[in-house]
């Protein structure tokens, strides 16, 4: 079988890595890839939005399948074009890609669903929201409704920096069309977790827990990113909270995918606080979370490409998916200055000193005159695995030692909790 997966950051790195594993595949491609990735696969010089250069490319190999890895091309429409091509695709359509796409179109969908989920407010200008915020206490979150590369999720500690979050939002666009609309949150306390599901349709198979850690800086300071490091289990995600997260969230939204008739046949990501009124959805994506799948496949047993195939069959409810009992931790080296600016070009250097049996994916990296340089705001992702946490994350904090290049940043308190 001949794959292609879409995309060039850590997740898809993670994705292809699976899916090198698996017999059924022949040959392998990643649009566009990385230096990382290229060990793997054939990277192919096509970016992620160039849909009809990817049908084209599609057609000309005659690929047998394509997974989307980055959220941009589900929410332009990538798996309608695909279809419509007759091309056999993983994601959804881009109907149900509005789950990631608009903050406020996924609330109201929790809403009409009755699936638990913080009290909001949706707001089209900055005084709007001011007077929205009355209703709040603090702290609150203020949300771009589009999409921000991980990064249009403010939380705000007092009234004063949540009108300067909607100024910066409304006022300055700060996150261009993405913040045209804005929806503000109460905000949840508890423990977040991040359950990965598989989705065909007709059934919801969700995979093991994982917990991410947004905050740039160690004990959750500073902004929000795209996530610094993550592991699995998720010990606070236990059979009684999974088994009411299926009946309170992934059932309701499986009947609101099916309600609203939306083509869903890829990966749904539901990030979730465990409250103490239960779990309660913080938001949804459309596709395999980053850097949480780099822990959560370190743990899959069972073959991707088959399962990819049962989804495209509709066919979930018939493959029983195995899991490691083990643990994994990944703790993810970005630049300095991440998640603002930050300088690219930095020559990465150790690693080829890394233990074979610690996984780096790359994030943001590039080759550069046959050196392997930084070209984004997170670079790389140290991935060990343990028979526990606590094992895993010594494996990797002892690998990363190893490994440098100028400005290198990282949390030292992965997977501590």
């Amino acid at each position: 079988m001949k794959v292609l997966v879409i995309g060039g950051g850590g997740r898809e790195h993670a994705i292809v890595w699976k899916l090198k594993q698996s017999s059924l595949v022949s040959d392998l491609y990643c649009a566009p890839g990385n230096p990382g990735i290229g060990k793997l696969a054939k990277c192919v010089n096509i970016k992620a939005e160039d849909i009809a250069g990817l049908v084209e490319f599609s057609r000309e190999m005659k690929i047998d399948m394509t997974i989307v890895g980055p959220e941009v091309p589900l929410v332009m429409g990538i798996v309608d074009e695909f279809n419509q091509a007759g091309l056999k695709i993983i994601g959804p359509s881009r109907k149900a890609a509005e789950l990631e796409g608009s903050k406020a179109f996924s609330k109201e969908f929790m809403e009409k669903y009755n699936i638990p989920t913080a009290k909001f407010h949706r707001v089209y200008s900055f005084e709007a929201g001011v007077q929205a915020l009355e209703d709040y206490s603090y702290p609150v979150v203020i949300k771009a409704d589009g999409l921000a590369a991980g990064k249009g999720v403010l939380i705000c500690s007092t009234a004063e920096e949540a009108e300067k979050g909607l100024r910066e939002i409304l006022v300055e666009q700060v996150f261009g069309d993405a913040g045209k609309e804005v929806v503000i949150e109460e905000f949840l306390e508890g423990i977040e977790t991040s359950v990965l599901c598989f989705v065909d349709g007709k059934t919801i198979v969700p995979m093991v827990g994982s917990q991410d850690h947004k905050r740039v800086y160690d004990g959750d300071k500073g902004p929000n990113t795209g996530g610094m490091g993550t592991y699995s289990p998720n010990y606070a995600y236990t059979d009684v909270i999974a088994q009411q997260v299926m009946v309170q969230v992934l059932e309701p939204t499986l009947k609101g995918i099916q309600g609203e008739e939306m083509d869903y046949h890829g990966i749904l990501f539901v990030g979730l606080m465990i409250t103490q009124d239960g779990p309660k959805v913080l938001e949804y994506n459309v596709r395999f979370g980053d850097p949480e799948t780099q822990v959560v496949l370190a743990r899959l047993e069972s073959d991707l490409a088959e399962i990819f195939q049962y989804i495209l069959r509709e066919e979930l409810d018939k493959i029983a998916i195995q899991w490691s009992s083990k643990a994994a931790v990944c703790v993810v080296l970005a630049s300095e200055g991440y998640p603002d600016k930050y300088e690219k070009g930095k020559i990465i250097k150790g690693l080829k000193k890394i233990e074979t049996d610690i996984v780096v994916f790359h994030a943001g990296t590039i080759l550069r005159e046959g050196e392997i340089v930084t070209s984004g705001g997170r670079v790389l992702g140290v991935t060990a695995i343990g028979d526990t946490i606590e094992e895993a994350r010594s494996k990797a904090y002892d690998n990363i030692k190893e490994i440098h290049f100028d400005g290198m940043i990282y949390r030292r308190d992965i997977a501590v909790k």
